[in-house]
């Protein structure tokens, strides 16, 4: 157990709200399997105080932090540095504090890619399709472009998005065959057996609505695919338990929380983290989750 003190070096995670963050259970075992003398603490920001957050955490003598929804694209422009990554991206959830700059950098990308090559799957070559076009979308179309997807396909409920998305990116990897869509029964009916991977990057399914799902029960998913799921609460969503039923791989959100998490920890301590401590860390507090609210409605 870690004592706090004057030498205890904090950092936290920006988010609105930030109520239900997994982050302080999973780098805090970190923090303490490897002896150091650090914290994280979770820090509710509104919407419209995000310009006093960069300043707020240099006056308190942070080390760094996580950003979490809302505020991954809107606080860049409050930082003095941004990783390549990240600027390509358009989104940062990883901020350093060292010799009174502060730096952007994102890890999400990183974070799904070890995800899938965790459960063996290959991105070169692969023909992937992206459910919603949010920061969450960005940062997975970016780093399987950047592993060798040979198509991206980015479907969302507001089809502009979609195309913002495809065309901010598309200049980076002009090798690479993009598209855009909306997300409707339809256009997923006519995708089915054109892609490889399928990722949901939007909040259906997450708690509490774990009755709602991206891809429509009437609608085949693609023969074949690995079906990815970003959402960790519950662990196996409604789009997972589809899967299950088509006979196809899921992959949970859990790998992608913990290895963007790790990489966050590398760049704030220098050291390579715990991760399958981090992960056991998160199962169990996610169980004890569960059993709160199955007791609470009873």
């Amino acid at each position: 157990m870690i004592q706090l003190n004057g030498f205890t070096k904090v950092v936290g995670i920006l988010g609105w709200p930030v109520e239900h963050t997994l982050s302080p259970v999973m780098h805090g075992i970190a923090f303490s399997n490897l002896n150091l003398n650090w914290t994280y603490i979770p820090l509710p920001l509104p919407p419209e105080r995000v310009k006093d957050a960069v300043r707020s955490l240099h006056t308190l003598n942070f080390v760094g932090a996580n950003v979490t929804v809302p505020h991954k694209q809107a606080i860049m422009r409050y930082l003095d540095e941004i990783d390549p990554t990240a600027q390509n991206i358009g989104a940062v959830n990883t901020i350093l504090l060292k010799g009174g700059k502060s730096y952007g950098y994102n890890t999400d990308g990183y974070g799904i890619l070890r995800a899938l090559l965790e459960v063996g799957f290959e991105p070169q070559g692969a023909r992937c399709l992206m459910l919603g076009a949010g920061g969450a979308s960005r940062a997975a179309v970016y780093s399987l472009a950047a592993a060798g997807a040979s198509t991206i396909a980015v479907y969302n409920r507001t089809v502009e998005r979609a195309a913002f998305l495809v065309d901010d990116l598309r200049l980076a990897f002009p090798h690479i065959t993009f598209s855009f869509e909306a997300l409707t029964p339809e256009t997923l009916t006519a995708v089915n057996h054109h892609c490889d991977l399928v990722v949901n990057t939007t909040s259906l399914g997450m708690f509490p609505h774990e009755e709602t799902t991206p891809w429509p029960e009437d609608v085949p998913l693609p023969e074949n695919a690995v079906i990815c799921d970003l959402v960790y609460n519950p662990l196996k969503t409604k789009f997972l338990q589809q899967a299950e039923t088509a006979g196809l791989r899921g992959v949970d959100g859990v790998g992608m929380l913990i290895y963007q998490g790790a990489e966050a920890f590398r760049i704030w301590t220098g050291h390579e983290a715990p991760a399958a401590l981090m992960r056991q860390a998160v199962l169990a507090e996610l169980a004890t989750r569960q059993k709160m609210m199955i007791m609470h409605e009873m």
